[in-house]
């Protein structure tokens, strides 16, 4: 059932992946269920809630990124990841992206490496960090910084700045269009875009904000 629900979704999110890429998602998924059990990786717990609240609400922003990244082989750091939403889906969607989740909590970045050995993904790493250690000019920056119901703006992006590489740009996953976050931002953090998203089978409103930082 799981499967289907899932299937369906993509479909309805205009998004084509290989079997193997499906398969991989549902094994993501039972990983998610079998970890959180003992390490508490999200407070949903309910197997259908999980594809949709987590699931298919991180594969709504794979177009838009496949979009903003344009074929390029791109560095991703998922920030405040925790059981790897959005950055394990990146992985598993987007090959041809570098992905790393960093979280302070370190069970969570060593479920990031179990999920990166199990599911085959190279690519994928769990960092046990804090975000504003990480820095750019040490060769070790993004060039997409990514975030999912993590932190307000300000502070995003205020904290791994440092970790952006020139030309990088932001990617903050939120809700309802978050007005007054926007309004607060310093002057040097430019948004040019919010894009809203629908998720399959969650009636709740969905954006992405698109920043980028200025010459200060």
């Amino acid at each position: 059932m799981s499967r289907e629900v899932l299937t369906d979704g993509l479909v309805r999110l205009g998004l084509t992946l290989t079997a193997p890429q499906v398969d991989q998602l549902m094994a993501y998924l039972a990983l998610l269920q079998k970890w959180n059990r003992v390490y508490n990786l999200t407070a949903v717990r309910d197997p259908g809630e999980m594809l949709t609240h987590h699931l298919l609400d991180s594969l709504a922003a794979v177009i838009p990124l496949r979009r903003q990244a344009a074929g390029r082989a791109l560095r991703l750091l998922d920030v405040g990841s925790g059981g790897g939403l959005p950055g394990v889906v990146i992985a598993i969607t987007c090959p041809e992206l570098d992905v790393s989740c960093v979280d302070t909590v370190g069970k969570k970045s060593a479920f990031i490496q179990q999920a990166a050995a199990t599911l085959k993904l190279p690519h994928l790493h769990g960092v046990h960090a804090r975000v504003e250690t990480l820095r750019a000019d040490e060769g070790a920056g993004f060039d997409v910084i990514a975030s999912r119901a993590f932190a307000s703006l300000v502070d995003f992006t205020a904290w791994s700045r440092a970790a952006l590489n020139p030309g990088g740009v932001w990617m903050a996953m939120k809700g309802k269009d978050p007005v007054d976050e926007i309004a607060a931002l310093p002057e040097d953090v430019a948004v040019f875009h919010v894009e809203p998203l629908s998720v399959p089978g969650l009636d709740a409103e969905r954006c992405i904000v698109w920043l980028k930082p200025l010459a200060r």
